[in-house]
């Protein structure tokens, strides 16, 4: 079987799948897509939204007899891989193939964390102890842990940790729950398979190897397919870096605790000095003041109080790995807890004094309870060349956003792609009929105090004119908060705000409403997608730059200064142009979509690297009119 008897005209799904229609683009991808599969090699390849890429690289790697790792953006789109995609294809292609679902540990019950969280019941709030007790009942009959299956249990409950292991606190082989841990039995589901959907985060992760323990899951692949690959480059400068977090320090803490309740018990003097770093560990956050800030290290080194708590944290800790040397061997659950404590400490040094001529980026980020110390690699493009020699296999990276006009240059830098071939299918959709891209007239600067309430009063007579139906996306919490204040009793619709509830919720209303207003920054600019009259405006306020604040782009565009290049041009523009056609893609969903754009920054006309902008973007029909978009609704 070819893959033109599946996706072609008079192919398998055209004949017995309601409502496909077969794409030329989507074939040709597939096609080629099925050819670097064969012979190797890597690929680049951009597919515009409604090409149908995810079919165009599954159908050809079910054909392929090989053994695909498929990674892709998020949590959501692996479940849609694996629920929905790959069991529709498998079964209209008649396909031997077996499926697996990985997901990372965070996301599977940890039966001896479970023994531990009950055996120290009294310390949990109320709430926490419902939803322990209920995990508790769960855990007496799931079949594969995936804590998915508790969905009446919110993603944030404190009770997760709880219940879950990390890689520091798991015990591998030698935990007394082995022989009946879901993650192992995952692993194992996955090593059987011939297709294994995983998520960036798993797959950097194994690349960084950072799961000792359960042996590696990516070496035995023929081929990796990277889906919505334009996200890989900063997950991958996470992984490949270092953090030590205050909320470790906790955990740690509370852990060596219950070992030691469980495992010795005669060693009071050790629970006074986990009181100890338990308490350095607070104060070291609270050195940092009440807001949430990043910042870079320099702040630290030039704060004598923020310097002098992070010498008591790290020496506190010392003192409890002193302690836990002295009875070595008492137990299989304190010398874990030994372990973590030495391998943070050797963290926090190396975080305190990196190696002479290291360019990576030292940084923190604070957060309500906790602190995060971090380093990042200064360029992730060597690392991830690496890792892709030491796993000789195809490799596909694909997405809707790669390419900056006709160019991945961009794309291929961050990662070491220099040698992959690239290649472009644009959108089936007509958007000089489906879609209108307004660019108002007579907006202020974005950095005009009153910049935010100009969005708000252009946008209400549109608002009216569409009858509700729009996302408002915004480049900043506080923009979007100003603008939820502004708009309130301006709208008879009903207006949805980004953290007022989970994102699936508010999408979920969204929808049911039909006339809804949704306001959101970051997480509503990609992987949503919303088909028909829903939604029929997509109003961005500005050019999506990143944040010049930011200490780890800052040191980047730095390097880039020092090197004689543009870092504006080189890597401000492109990363901007790519976020904004993300954005802009939530809009036209599906052949039989019609919407409004409209982009309030003045700068996309005014200055010279507006064009990289205007390159980017689909051919929408353009307008600087608002009675032309009054009348597109009319």
């Amino acid at each position: 079987m070819e893959v033109g008897d599946v996706l072609g005209p008079e192919g398998l799904l055209a004949r017995g799948v309601d409502g496909f229609a077969h794409r030329p683009q989507q074939l040709d991808m597939a096609e080629v897509v099925a050819e670097v599969l064969h012979e190797g090699g890597s690929l680049i390849a951009e597919a515009g939204t409604g090409t149908g890429k995810t079919f165009a690289y599954l159908v050809p790697a079910l054909l392929s007899r090989h053994k695909v790792i498929i990674s892709t953006g998020t949590r959501n789109l692996q479940d849609q891989l694996f629920l929905r995609d790959l069991p529709r294809l498998r079964e209209v292609m008649a396909s031997p193939a077996k499926v697996a679902l990985l997901k990372g540990r965070s996301n599977y019950l940890c039966t001896h964390r479970l023994d531990n969280a009950l055996l120290d019941a009294r310390g949990h709030t109320r709430e926490n102890l419902r939803w322990l007790l209920k995990v508790r009942d769960w855990a007496l009959h799931t079949g594969r842990g995936d804590i998915s299956e508790l969905a009446d249990i919110p993603e944030d409950a404190a009770v997760w940790p709880l219940v879950t292991s990390t890689t520091d606190n798991c015990l591998g082989q030698e935990c007394g729950a082995w022989s009946k841990c879901h993650l192992v039995e995952a692993r194992r589901r996955a090593q059987e398979a011939d297709i294994v959907v995983v998520n960036h985060h798993l797959l950097c992760a194994d690349f960084a190897l950072k799961d000792d323990g359960f042996g590696e899951l990516l070496p035995a692949a023929d081929a990796f397919v990277i889906d919505e690959a334009h996200q890989l480059p900063e997950v991958a400068s996470n992984f490949f870096g270092a953090t030590v977090s205050t909320r470790q320090i906790l955990d740690l803490t509370r852990d060596t605790q219950t070992e030691y309740q469980r495992e010795a018990g005669d060693l009071p003097k050790l629970v006074e000095q986990l009181e100890r770093v338990s308490k350095a560990a607070r104060d070291l956050r609270l050195t940092f003041g009440q807001g949430l800030r990043r910042g870079a290290w320099h702040e630290i080194e030039a704060d004598a109080a923020i310097t002098q708590a992070l010498r008591n944290c790290r020496e506190r800790l010392a003192e409890v790995a002193g302690m836990l040397e002295a009875i070595q061997g008492r137990g299989k659950g304190l010398d874990a807890c030994l372990a973590r404590c030495q391998g943070l400490n050797r963290q926090l040094d190396e975080l305190l004094s990196p190696g002479e001529g290291s360019e990576d980026i030292r940084w923190f980020e604070t957060y309500q309870q906790s602190l995060r110390l971090n380093s990042t690699p200064l360029d992730v493009a060597d690392i991830f060349r690496l890792q892709m020699q030491r796993h000789p296999a195809a490799w596909i990276f694909t997405s809707a956003t790669l390419a900056v006009g006709e160019s991945f240059v961009h794309f291929q830098q961050q990662l070491g792609l220099h040698d992959a071939a690239t290649r472009k299918w644009d959108s089936p959709f007509d958007y000089p009929h489906q879609a209108l891209w307004f660019v108002p007239r007579g907006m202020p600067q974005p950095n005009d105090p009153g910049y935010t309430a100009a969005v708000i009063d252009l946008a209400v007579p549109i608002l009216q004119a569409s009858g509700g139906r729009a996302f408002l996306l915004f480049t900043s919490h506080r923009a979007l908060r100003e603008a939820a204040d502004l708009l309130e009793d301006r709208l008879d619709f009903p207006i949805l705000v980004q953290g007022s509830a989970p994102k699936t919720e508010l999408l979920l209303r969204f929808v049911e409403h039909g006339d809804a207003v949704l306001l959101g920054t970051a997480s509503f600019w990609e992987g949503v997608d919303v088909r028909g009259e829903a939604l029929s405006v997509v109003l961005i306020d500005k050019l999506p730059f990143a944040s010049p604040g930011d200490p780890v782009l800052q040191a980047r565009l730095d390097a880039i200064r020092r090197r004689g290049g543009n870092p504006f041009m080189q890597h401000q523009v492109p990363q901007a142009a790519i976020a904004l056609k993300q954005g802009a893609g939530r809009l036209i969903r599906d052949v039989s979509d019609r919407g409004v754009l409209v982009l309030c920054d003045p700068r996309l006309l005014k200055k010279g690297y507006g064009q990289v902008f205007l390159d980017a973007m689909p051919d929408f029909a353009r307008t600087r009119e608002l009675e032309q978009v009054l009348a597109f609704f009319d």
